[in-house]
């Protein structure tokens, strides 16, 4: 499952998002996110990653936002 899901999110970079002008309000974007989550927490990660993009709207400041070190499904606060 976890295969298909980073399929998907490749797809999704190579033929929609590399076509588009960048708009990503945080930094990494959203799908880069979801796959470093899914690489350090599995399936956990897809949850981190849905929370993520529900996160990235219009009334959001965005910015840097990495994978934190431990599962959240909040921001992570850089000190």
């Amino acid at each position: 499952m976890l295969r298909l899901v980073k399929w998907c999110i490749g797809w999704y970079q190579r033929n929609i998002s590399a076509r588009r002008p960048a708009t990503c309000r945080y930094t990494p974007t959203c799908s880069n996110y979801m796959l470093e989550a899914i690489d350090r927490f599995g399936v956990l990660g897809i949850l981190m990653g849905m929370a993520r993009i529900l996160r990235c709207h219009p009334f959001v400041k965005g910015g840097f936002d990495p994978v934190p070190e431990h599962f959240s499904l909040l921001r992570n606060k850089i000190k």
